[in-house]
């Protein structure tokens, strides 16, 4: 994997929806990266956030928020054959944005499938119609062969995770002595991932960053977006469901429709805990936060279909944000999930440590591997203006994909399973800090407690109970 910089030309217009904590760090990277000038930039936002950053660089920043009313008319003029659309908001449906660009022409990119506000906690709507699998259900429905180019889910997780996971697996074969060649199809990377016992994958992060100050009361503090944080902790916890699992958990349900990849718990994520491991952090709590990949990468893999396929692992996320973050996540929940009436992204004021983000493999022959990026705050500084270690990994997912797209304009609806992996690292990993591979002998059962009574499962330690806290 390289670590130089790349170049793609670009001469049609980006229309960037959105110029939160990601956009802002983005920004300077599509200058560095596609040669563009600030005339070639728009960006549409909710409110002032970011005016500042954009003026800096000479960039048009409009407040016009966009509504399932109004998105055509305010998006049509600036959108043409050519062009890119790059939402990084929340609150705009991407499936309306996708739909718009199809009929205009333009390339389209998102780093999160977003409903229309509300579409997240509105009460009115099952748990099932609120969660990423619905949202990703409507998105690959639009899917056109050679149509225009709208890559799904591509910031850091969901997006280069998913490439990861192939290179572990890879990485895996290798040091099992287990022969085979790279797989070009999904069909065979979903053998490779049978053949050598993947049973549960996590995104496991842990983000050690430390900001001074620390947390206030009233405040939800975050090291990228908090409202982008808010909604999809808000969301079901969701989660691949592997074959290999003996039982639904009591509060798991299924969709119903679809691909049948994941289902879901009658609780929010960010109340949902689980036992995952980083190199850093060794074995950890963490929540498990629905995600995009926790259901791409599950479907990716399968072998059969359905609800009792050949196989599938159980994928999830396993998210241990910075501690600050952690203090905002136990008071959103003493006020019932109602947002604190203050948010502070975290940057400038981070003094210290590392976001350690990466796959973890487990059941193979080796136990568990991880494979992943660990950036330090200094380093996301050095590396370009607008960036702490979080931000920064998700930039290079985001203008790694916004390259990919170009060079490959007529791929109609394309999620990061179905884009060539080993490319796609090498365009992402000048940002990715130290790239880490271990192996662990580590398992959800080792070292459990026997103070109470538990609800495991002592001959499979790779079943999701084991993992659940």
């Amino acid at each position: 994997m390289g670590n130089e910089f790349f170049s793609v030309s670009f001469s049609g217009r980006i229309v960037l929806v959105g110029f939160g904590a990601i956009a802002q760090g983005v920004a300077p990277l599509l200058f560095r990266h596609f040669g563009l000038t600030p005339e070639q930039i728009v960006i549409l936002t909710a409110d002032n956030e970011g005016i500042d950053e954009a003026r800096a660089y000479g960039l048009d920043h409009r407040i016009q928020p966009l509504t399932r009313e109004n998105y055509r008319e305010v998006l049509g003029p600036l959108l043409g054959p050519g062009d890119f659309l790059l939402n990084l908001a929340v609150n705009v449906s991407s499936v309306a944005l996708i739909g718009l660009c199809r009929a205009r022409g333009a390339l389209y990119l998102d780093a999160c499938i977003e409903p229309w506000a509300g579409g997240y906690t509105d009460p009115a709507l099952s748990p099932s119609a609120r969660s990423n699998y619905a949202l990703r259900e409507q998105a690959r429905a639009l899917h056109v062969p050679q149509g225009p180019t709208a890559v799904l889910t591509h910031g850091a997780n969901p997006g280069w995770v998913s490439h990861f996971v192939k290179q572990a697996l890879l990485d895996i074969a290798r040091d099992c002595g287990i022969a085979t060649d790279v797989p070009t199809e999904r069909a065979a990377w979903a053998r490779l991932a049978r053949r050598l016992s993947i049973r549960a994958i996590h995104i496991a992060e842990r983000d050690w960053q430390r900001a001074e100050p620390g947390k206030r009361a009233g405040e939800f503090v975050n090291t990228w977006s908090v409202d982008g944080f808010v909604g999809e902790g808000c969301q079901p916890a969701e989660l691949g469901w592997g074959s290999h699992e003996k039982r639904l958990p009591p509060d798991g349900r299924r969709h119903g429709y679809g691909c049948e990849a994941a289902i879901y718990l009658e609780r929010p994520g960010a109340a949902t805990r689980v036992r995952s491991w980083t190199p850093l952090a060794g074995p950890f709590h963490a929540f498990l936060i629905t995600h995009g990949e926790a259901i791409s990468i599950a479907d990716y893999l399968t072998v059969g279909s359905g609800t009792t396929p050949e196989y599938r692992p159980t994928v999830h996320y396993a998210y241990h944000p910075c501690d600050d973050a952690v203090l905002s996540i136990h008071e959103l929940a003493g006020r019932e999930w109602r947002t604190q009436p203050h948010k502070r992204i975290l940057r400038d004021e981070i003094v210290a440590g590392v976001d350690e983000l990466g796959v973890l493999l487990m059941g193979h022959p080796r136990g568990a591997y991880w494979l992943g990026s660990r950036v330090s705050a200094a380093q996301a500084r050095q590396l370009a203006p607008y960036n702490s270690a979080t931000v920064i990994q998700v930039a290079a997912g985001v203008v790694a994909g916004l390259a990919w797209a170009i060079r490959n304009p007529a791929r109609g609806v394309v999620e990061p399973e179905e884009m060539p992996h080993d490319e796609l690292i090498a365009l992402c990993r000048p940002y990715l800090g130290e790239v880490v591979g271990a192996y662990a002998g580590w398992n959800p059962l080792e070292g459990r407690a026997d103070f109470f009574p538990q609800d495991i499962d002592p001959d499979d330690p790779w079943q999701f109970r084991n993992f659940r806290v």
